[in-house]
């Protein structure tokens, strides 16, 4: 018993008057962000500009900040998501101990220090937070940052996943009937069609059977944003968000066969010519076309801008020279949409275009049989069911349509405008993945009987099983919202850019402590839980990096 002689475990687990505090709460770590912002402009700004120079000195700072306005944007959202369900009678006991939780465990973070990765503390001294403004935090959190995340509240929750183990997610999600009824359709298609066959298709690095990818192009996965005049069924992108999620819940690799259609849909709605979105778009939005995209460079990474793969005129079309690395699903693809530099004279983004290149789809003796293209395999732990390849481009040949929207020097920007879309996805994939990672080490906490009991029973089991849930449910509710702005119209590259940082990291905690659980077990192949551990490592490095991720979001947060 502590030494003042309160005793915790004797307290109720749900705080009273729990969103009066976390509504204080929020306000007051907007309120730290704010600070830590005003802070960090000191510290790299130059004649009230930002300077590069001072922002890569001072870069584990700025990432600080970037993860201190993720963690506030994420409690906001949970304050949301906790005031709809209060309002429609849904807050129930465990709606209320993931909001409790979640509020406890990362108001002390902040107080504390954030993880940005296993060895990298973002602490409040790093921003400029002095002790003052930390216990103004402390006084408005009230009893959130004391008894908000006890040992109690998450023995009461894992009692509560224990009644309702055989559900999908836990907790009510908030969303609407049209997006529940989504969420029903793929659940059942992910527990029958995919779960059952996705650790055979990972230990033999199969690709994805073309049986399942026609099932879900029938579903209408491959057009779900795609507008209704060319083929597509004109949801919104908060649909995509819960499709994407459940079919990554049973193998990340089914629920990123989608990901190179939005890229695809995207870049050509937003960019392409109409000839370009009548000629491309249906079969793309029935899942006959299959895209690939096809970015990235051996030795740029990241660094897009840089990239050297050329695109000269040939006749009334391009021939297109130059390496790409990390094309996923490259052999089966129809059409590469393929980002090139057409102006020689160019040393950054400016001389850059895209170009939707039709290839031919190969076959396991034949991965590449277009005259100037060739590619091999790359051979990776996970993420595998549409496998990964090095590309080499010598002369290919592309039409003069094949250009995007006619006009070269755009590519870059017209990457741009799909990352907003693409890291939304990739953020409901990694959610997917913890959630795959939470149900599997639950039920094997359930079934694994050690020293006489269920290894449930043992309160650090459990109460890694209780954080499971709660983060997910936070990163969750931060995609939903960005998705929700990218349906209002608004810009989100901002809120997309958080939800993927979260995201990712929460997938990767799920599945090290799905391990964990597992013991020895979750060391062999033959278990689960050790593909979800590889298919969930790559989500904190593909889409943007979380270095790279942080940066973009602490310079959003500071120009903004």
């Amino acid at each position: 018993m502590p030494r003042d002689g309160h005793d915790p475990m004797t307290e109720p687990p749900v705080l009273p008057d729990l969103l009066a505090h976390t509504e204080r709460a929020v306000a007051a770590v907007r309120g730290l962000v704010d600070k830590a912002k005003s802070n960090l402009l000191n510290m790299v700004a130059d004649g009230g500009k930002i300077s590069a120079a001072r922002l890569d000195r001072h870069q584990h700072s700025a990432h600080a900040l970037a993860w201190l306005a993720t963690y506030a944007e994420s409690l906001a959202q949970m304050q949301h998501w906790a005031a709809r369900l209060k309002a429609d009678g849904t807050f129930g006991e465990m709606e209320q101990l993931l909001c409790q939780l979640a509020f406890g465990e990362y108001l002390n973070q902040i107080i504390g220090g954030l993880p940005m990765s296993q060895g990298e503390m973002a602490r409040p001294g790093d921003m400029g937070l002095a002790e003052a403004d930390i216990a103004a935090l402390r006084a408005a959190a009230g009893p959130l940052t004391g008894h908000g995340n006890t040992d109690v509240a998450r023995l009461r929750l894992a009692a509560l996943m224990q009644d309702n183990h055989g559900h999908a997610t836990f907790g009510a999600t908030g969303l609407d009937d049209e997006l529940e009824m989504i969420r029903a359709q793929f659940r059942r298609f992910t527990d029958s069609r995919i779960a059952p066959h996705a650790h055979d298709w990972h230990l033999k690095d199969d690709l994805i059977p073309m049986e399942i990818i026609g099932e879900l192009a029938e579903m209408g996965v491959f057009g779900l944003t795609i507008p209704e005049t060319f083929g597509g069924l004109g949801l919104s992108k908060a649909s995509m968000v819960v499709v994407s999620e459940e079919l990554s819940r049973g193998y990340i690799g089914v629920g990123s066969l989608g990901t190179r259609s939005e890229i695809a849909a995207e870049l050509i709605l937003c960019g392409g010519t109409e000839e370009q979105k009548a000629r491309w778009l249906p079969g793309i939005a029935g899942g006959d076309i299959l895209p690939t995209a096809v970015f990235t460079e051996p030795d740029t990474g990241s660094d897009l801008g840089s990239l050297r793969t050329r695109a000269v005129r040939a006749g009334d079309g391009y021939a297109i020279t130059g390496n790409k690395t990390w094309i996923t699903h490259a052999a089966r693809a129809h059409v590469m949409t393929v980002l090139a530099r057409t102006d020689p004279d160019s040393t950054d983004y400016r001389g850059l275009s895209m170009f939707l290149a039709e290839k031919t789809p190969g076959t396991d003796a034949d991965p590449f049989p277009d005259d100037g293209l060739s590619g091999g395999e790359i051979g990776v732990l996970g993420y595998r069911g549409m496998k990964e390849y090095e590309l080499g481009f010598d002369g290919f040949r592309v039409g003069g349509d094949a250009l995007l929207g006619g006009v070269g020097g755009q590519g870059f920007k017209q990457l741009m405008r799909t990352f907003e879309s693409a890291r939304i996805q990739t953020a409901a994939r990694a959610v997917g993945v913890a959630q795959n990672a939470l149900e599997i080490a639950l039920q094997y906490a359930l079934d694994r009987k050690q020293f006489g009991r269920a290894l449930i029973g043992f309160p650090r089991v459990a109460g890694k099983l209780a954080m499971m849930a709660v983060e997910i449910m936070v990163a969750r509710q931060l995609t939903c919202h960005a998705a929700r702005r990218k349906d209002d119209g608004e810009r989100c590259d901002l809120e997309a850019g958080m939800a993927k940082l979260l995201a990712a990291r929460v997938a990767w905690a799920a599945a090290d402590n799905g391990v964990q659980i597992h013991g020895g077990n979750g060391f062999a192949q033959e278990y689960p839980i050790s593909r979800i551990l590889c298919d969930a490592r790559i989500l904190n490095i593909f889409e943007g990096a979380a270095e790279i991720q942080a940066q973009v979001i602490a310079r959003r947060v500071l120009s903004g």
